[in-house]
């Protein structure tokens, strides 16, 4: 569920590669999730082009989770989501009252038009969009300062980390919350881009840990 820079097909089969077999066996075409009184139907598919952006990550699910816990209210609030994948955090917020922007890379936004129109009903849908985005690329034709930046498992690739971090400073301003959930994979550098690159940048706060999961979820605001 996150986007990369341009470098032609190879580059896309290396993250979305087209033999996805084994997502077809783990997850079901449509899932359905419960969260803050809010049923939502998602669909996944797992034909080969969309890869890691076909499931719903756990990390999605722990952000939807926190944002129960935490009774956040998106209501008045500009939201972007990176790497939105299925949608489902972006969709939830949407429902919370925020002015939504679902983004990722071009091949995935029928999907996350898909699971919109499932989910967000038709007086709400002024307030959600759905564009592409490649971090580092064309993060300059969006515009800066939103309320709040999601990030569900989009911290996977150490060549994407300092594109993320250049379009995080770009989209985000002095009153920007940014929540970044994420499986903290040790062998991608995942703890290394929220210990020592984020916080040159950023001031980082752990609000959430599940060690079963092996899940953190990460309140970052400009320093």
């Amino acid at each position: 569920p996150a986007d990369m820079r341009p470098g032609g097909a190879e580059a896309l089969d290396a993250v979305f590669p087209r033999d996805v077999g084994l997502f077809a066996d783990a997850f079901p075409a449509e899932a359905r999730y419960r969260f803050c009184g809010h049923g939502l139907r998602i669909a996944q598919h797992h034909g080969g082009l969309l890869g890691v952006a076909a499931p719903v990550w756990e990390a999605a699910l722990a952000l939807c989770q926190y944002f129960e816990k935490q009774q956040l209210d998106f209501r008045g609030k500009q939201v972007i989501e990176l790497g939105a994948g299925t949608g489902i955090v972006g969709i939830l917020a949407t429902l919370l009252g925020g002015d939504v922007t679902l983004t990722d890379l071009p091949l995935a936004l029928e999907q996350l038009q898909e699971n919109v129109a499932r989910n967000v009903p038709a007086e709400h849908m002024a307030r959600v969009r759905i564009r592409a985005l490649s971090w580092g690329l064309d993060h300059e034709q969006f515009p800066s300062g939103y309320d709040v930046i999601l990030g569900a498992d989009i911290i996977y690739l150490r060549d994407t980390y300092p594109l993320l971090l250049r379009t995080l400073q770009h989209l985000s301003g002095p009153g920007s919350t940014i929540y970044l959930a994420s499986k903290m994979r040790q062998e991608h550098g995942t703890t290394d881009f929220f210990e020592t690159l984020l916080p040159r940048h950023f001031a980082c706060e752990l609000v959430q840990r599940d060690e079963q999961e092996n899940i953190s979820i990460y309140r970052v605001m400009r320093r």
